[in-house]
């Protein structure tokens, strides 16, 4: 049975809602047609050029980036723009694009648990809460004999899950009335009468963004004709979710020593970093890409925090409140996910073969000789 393009950015969907992306990003499937066949896809970090001539060679019919290559509004579809005639020649090639960003930043193991875990980090959590990741109770009324099958349906959807649990749930037994029309199919009772029902009532949790999903999959599992169900609005926080994550060291080591250590872990030619080097850490912080905007939201009580892309005046205000940093670039903090991708796309979708892509850095360090280091 051939897969379609749409099975595997739903695939996607679970792990990274794209309901979690910030209002400003642009995820998800962004060139190609969702009912087209895929045997190849590509994971990457970035769509560049590069990528597209190993994606046309290897027969890829889908990249799956983290980077959206449609950010900006495109002016025209001219041919002599460097990017519009990218994009040209990915719709051409019949390859299409699929991005998962801020949304994969956001989630459990994604960008940033990834981060961290590469690091060396115990005990890790996210660091910033996200408006997002709120949450609402779906509350059904099933037949005893549909109860197991309504709530796997609805926990493979996302529902039930809190912390390290999933498919959690409350049920209490009751009675339900309903009268059938005359156009009506009862799974139960007789037409022109008020008919009682024992029934289970089923409650559970839902992240917000996941909402749509779940109730689709409550409606395709419940054997009634017209299931009822309420949605209760919450000001519960899903926990799970968050931008960067924060963990601590096994056990404390100097600061100098911490940046060698997240320079060989990400294997890079050199990290940048402020602070005093001979100063204890334990306590860690990452936000993988451009992180310096959140310098502000990072709690007093870290060490360090790791990021890339620092600017001048957000190195200055770290460390007038003495929070250490290590910038190690914007690929160095993010490029691990293309793997991470393809290893979770083998494993949820079966028919397909993945193939990642890990760019090298675009800048290039020059020592003092004038040579490329």
């Amino acid at each position: 049975m051939s897969v379609s393009i749409k099975q595997v950015c739903n695939a996607m969907e679970r792990w990274a809602p794209s309901g979690l992306a910030y209002e400003w990003d642009r995820v998800g499937l962004q060139i190609g047609e969702p009912d087209a066949p895929v045997t190849k896809v590509m994971t990457c970090l970035t769509v560049t050029e590069d990528v597209v001539v190993r994606a046309e060679k290897w027969g890829a019919n889908l990249i799956v980036a983290h980077h959206p290559i449609l950010f900006r509004p495109l002016k025209s579809l001219r041919s002599d723009d460097t990017h519009t005639s990218l994009c040209l020649r990915l719709a051409t090639a019949n390859i299409a694009v699929f991005a998962a960003h801020t949304n994969l930043d956001v989630v459990p193991d994604g960008v940033n648990t990834l981060l961290a875990e590469t690091l060396g980090l115990q005990e890790i959590k996210p660091l910033v809460p996200i408006a997002t990741g709120g949450q609402v109770k779906v509350i059904t009324f099933v037949p005893a004999s549909h109860l197991d099958a309504v709530r796997s349906a609805m926990g493979a959807a996302g529902a039930g899950v809190i912390g390290d649990y999933d498919t959690c749930s409350f049920s209490t037994p009751g009675t339900g009335t309903f009268h059938p029309g005359a156009g009506a199919s009862p799974y139960s009772g007789k037409k022109g009468a008020l008919n009682h029902e024992a029934e289970v009532r089923l409650e559970m949790l839902v992240l917000e963004v996941q909402l749509g999903g779940v109730l689709s999959a409550l409606r395709a599992a419940h054997p009634y004709e017209e299931p009822a169900y309420d949605v209760v609005v919450l000001k519960n926080r899903d926990l799970r979710y968050g931008l960067g994550a924060r963990g601590v060291l096994k056990r404390p080591m100097k600061l100098q020593q911490f940046a060698e250590q997240v320079r060989s872990a990400l294997n890079l030619s050199h990290v940048r970093l402020v602070g005093r080097g001979t100063t204890s850490v334990k306590r860690i912080a990452v936000c993988g890409g451009a992180g310096g905007g959140e310098i502000g939201q990072v709690p007093k009580d870290i060490d360090v925090f790791v990021t890339g892309d620092l600017k001048y005046h957000e190195a200055d205000s770290a460390r007038e409140r003495g929070l250490a940093l290590i910038d190690a670039g914007h690929v160095g903090t993010e490029r691990g996910i293309a793997p991470h991708i393809a290893r979770y796309l083998r494993k949820e979708v079966k028919g397909i073969t993945v193939k990642s892509v890990v760019e090298g850095e675009i800048f290039k360090v020059v020592s003092g000789n004038g040579r490329s280091a």
